[in-house]
């Protein structure tokens, strides 16, 4: 930059007015010296009366004539403005003050000791300025925003681990920006708050960059964490139940606990697993009611039963560290495929940008990375934040556990994760032991691993909308609990949705599984199917292409379960509701114990399924369709079934008994009884194998038959309205309409059993397999038989 008319000395220094130097950076000191230097200098300018009027700002080129700056110059409070680092207008700009006292070291960006050129002053000059002999340093002006560039960093020839400690690790800087792609080779460990990092969406990279220490997820480079203090403790034997919902919690002495303290509350785990404990976060006192009672911003998701112990220990959290805008490209780690480690030092060698733990309102957002080991952004003991417009793609990881995500979350509370996305990660998104979180807008291809998991550490109350991926919930194993609550998801595509462990009160709303391919031709194994766990659950326009499957692995829901308008595709073989068989006493596989409600749905190309539990099945309004031109069978093991309107087309509903007669370790064993009510105007019409629409063939039946108003059209003279073909029966029809085909009846009646049929329409009913009437077997008498 050249100022003419001004004069210069022996050492091509330039002497500039403040006043012109600050005309001179109006139209460019954020580009110079970064956003913060123009308003300081406004600031200095305005004490300009007190010394000359117009107080002379040096000019240098650079750094290095920064320090060459004969002594003779210097006195304390000197400003000079740097026109770059290695050059004039190099993007290295900034002005810096000579601070006469100052003792600090020179970092090579902020502070810079001069090199003692030349002979200092031997008196006072004309302005009263006593000599100096170089023992300061120039320290730079801001307001608190840093530029990497200031440390001659420029690209990736220069290592940016200096200048990013110096600045970061300076309070006095709230912001630090880079303006080139960079590269990293240590792994940084912060314990500040208030500080941001924008990378503006240059790139970054860790060639060489330093060994990891083992099975390390925060060994990131930049990790900002809260300080905890050990020695602040305290545990608790709690002396009554902690409700679920509740925020008011027992502590020994309330007299260690102090509004707005921050503190890590954790319950000793239950006996079960290592891992399963459903308190275990950063939390922050809001009051303290007495001596063993506080209030904590977080609002229980489950019962902390009488005689289980807390323990409370005060935490520094980082607040508001954010990272932002980065294209992180990490570094090849040699491929494995196994579960152990090739060699010692392989899960070491891997880079991942950010960390958090013991963090508060701690935010990442434009964050784009590949070839990461670890997760992108890591976050452990963190609350009220948000990662937003973050990318993965093509982790060099994703079968190490723990690898190739994009995000982890462990013991987190009031998260926002928003517009992200993946391709070919392990996970996007999951959550460890979570709660009041939200997901939304995110999206994973390449998603056989899971895009959306939780761990299953009881999770509560969390929200997805807007995204696509796989789903897969509380799935980590009894470790952890197998255990999720009151979560809801809407408006999702997903390759499979599996939800099928200790979750409980899950809704699903507008969600679709749908078939994908791993690679063209090449099927993924369940793609397509909705598992879920029948606890509360409730499901609402919602579909999958092959299958859905119900279990119940736990009973802790106080709502209905109710499935309404949805559609489901079969797959031969397949189940609908799991039965008693070898392997069902694991979680997720277990039978159905519960009641039903599905309304307005429908189960499409049903070839050969089995409906092998729950209690009472209420359909309303819902339809089982067979494969066209080849029919199908639903094997029902439903203890009671009652359909309201809906039907069966191509279908037949095969009784095979109650699905607890013969027991299990979960279930005791219970009567083969099955009741089975057919009204509201269901309809059943086509043809299947087996040759009837409702039909019990098992010696050991015993079924309940309740036909109203209901509609029976059989396609050929051969089909069974019903068949009748062992066990025990009572029969009524009162009000129905049959059409064509025939009964088939071969059973007999008597004692307790019985068979009634009053006001109902025949139209050419084969009428030749039903029993003589008796006392117990009436028939005739007030029906309308038409040819």
């Amino acid at each position: 930059m050249f100022f003419p008319n001004e004069e210069k000395d022996s050492q091509a220094t330039t002497k500039m007015s403040r006043r012109k130097m600050l005309a001179a950076l109006g139209a460019t000191g954020a580009m110079l010296a970064g956003n913060a230097i123009a308003p300081h200098v406004a600031s200095a300018d305005s004490d300009a009366g007190k010394g000359s009027g117009d107080d002379v700002v040096l000019r240098v080129n650079n750094v290095a004539e920064l320090k060459a700056i004969p002594l003779g110059q210097l006195y304390d409070g000197l400003q000079v403005f740097v026109a770059g680092y290695n050059a004039a207008g190099d993007g290295g700009a900034k002005l810096v003050r000579y601070v006469a006292g100052s003792v600090k070291a020179d970092n090579g960006g902020t502070v810079h000791k001069p090199v003692k050129n030349g002979r200092p002053r031997d008196k006072v000059d004309d302005m009263g300025r006593k000599p100096d002999r170089g023992d300061g340093a120039f320290e730079v002006v801001h307001s608190g925003v840093g530029d990497l560039r200031w440390f001659g960093v420029f690209g990736l020839n220069v290592n940016a681990d200096d200048a990013l400690d110096a600045l970061v690790g300076d309070p006095a800087f709230y912001r630090v920006e880079g303006h080139s792609n960079l590269n990293f080779v240590r792994r940084h460990v912060y314990h500040r708050s208030d500080i941001e990092v924008d990378f503006h969406n240059f790139t970054v990279t860790t060639e060489g960059i330093e060994l990891n220490t083992l099975d390390n997820p925060f060994g990131a480079v930049m990790f900002f964490q809260g300080v905890k203090n050990p020695a602040v403790t305290q545990t608790v034997t709690l002396s009554e139940d902690i409700p679920e919902y509740s925020d008011i919690y027992e502590v020994a002495n309330s007299s260690m606990f102090e509004v707005d303290s921050w503190w890590h509350a954790q319950i000793k785990n239950n006996a079960a697993g290592s891992a399963q404990r459903e308190l275990d976060y950063l939390v922050k006192v809001t009051e303290v009611f007495d001596a063993t009672h506080i209030r904590l911003n977080y609002k229980s998701g489950w019962l902390l039963a009488k005689g289980r112990s807390i323990t409370y220990t005060r935490v520094n959290p980082a607040f508001r560290c954010n990272v932002r805008n980065m294209n992180f490209v990490g570094i090849p780690v040699p491929p494995n495929g196994t579960s152990t480690r090739p060699f010692p030092t392989w899960d070491q060698i891997g880079s991942n940008p950010v960390a958090y733990e013991f963090a508060v309102e701690c935010d990442a957002s434009g964050i784009k990375a590949t070839k990461v080991f670890w997760p992108v952004v890591m976050r452990r003991y963190n609350t009220h934040y948000v990662t937003e417009r973050c990318q993965l793609m093509n982790p060099e990881e994703r079968d190490w556990g723990g690898t190739g995500y994009m995000t982890q979350q462990i013991n987190v509370l009031y998260g926002h994760v928003r517009d992200c996305n993946t391709s070919n990660a392990r996970h996007l998104n999951d959550f460890t032991c979570a709660a009041y979180c939200m997901v939304e807008n995110c999206h994973g291809d390449g998603d056989e691993y899971g895009p959306f998991v939780t761990h299953g550490q009881f999770e509560h109350d969390l929200s997805y909308i807007g995204n696509s991926g796989l789903l897969s919930f509380a799935n980590s194993g009894t470790t952890w609990g197998d255990s999720a609550k009151r979560i809801t998801v809407k408006k999702h595509i997903a390759s499979r949705i599996v939800a099928s462990k200790r979750l409980t009160d899950l809704t699903l709303e507008d969600c679709h599984a749908v078939v994908t391919y791993t690679k063209p031709g090449v099927k993924m194994a369940n793609s397509g199917s909705i598992w879920v766990n029948m606890d509360g659950l409730q499901m609402r326009g919602c579909t999958a292409q092959e299958m859905i499957t119900i279990s119940k692995g736990s009973s802790r829901g106080k709502r209905k379960n109710i499935i309404d308008s949805c559609s489901f595709g079969m797959l031969a073989g397949y189940e609908i509701a799991r039965p008693i068989r070898s392997g069902t006493t694991q979680v997720g596989y277990t039978p159905s114990n519960g009641e039903l409600t599905i309304v307005n749905s429908e189960f499409t190309g049903v070839e050969d399924v089995n409906l092998g539990s729950i209690n009472k099945l209420t359909l309303v309004n819902t339809w089982f369709k067979g494969v066209p031109g080849v029919g199908g069978t639903v094997k029902v093991g439903t203890r009671e079934v009652v359909m309201l309107g809906g039907g069966l087309v191509d279908c037949c509903l095969l009784f095979t008994g109650a699905w607890d007669k013969v027991g299990d370790v979960n279930n005791a064993q219970g009567k083969p009884d099955q009741w089975v009510t057919i009204d509201g105007g269901a309809v059943f019409s086509g043809a299947n194998p087996q040759g009837a629409y409702l039909k019990s063939v098992d010696p050991g039946n015993v079924i309940t038959w309740k036909f109203g108003n209901c509609t029976s059209t059989a396609p050929d003279a051969n089909m069974m309205h019903f068949g009748l073909q062992g066990g025990l029966h009572k029969l009524k029809a009162v009000g129905s309409h049959f059409a064509g085909g025939k009964y088939g009846v071969d059973v007999a009646f008597g004692g307790a059993t019985y068979f009634y049929m009053a006001s109902c329409v025949e139209e050419g009913v084969n009428r030749s397999m039903l029993p003589a009437e008796s006392v117990t077997v009436k028939h005739v008498e007030g029906n309308l038989l038409l040819p």
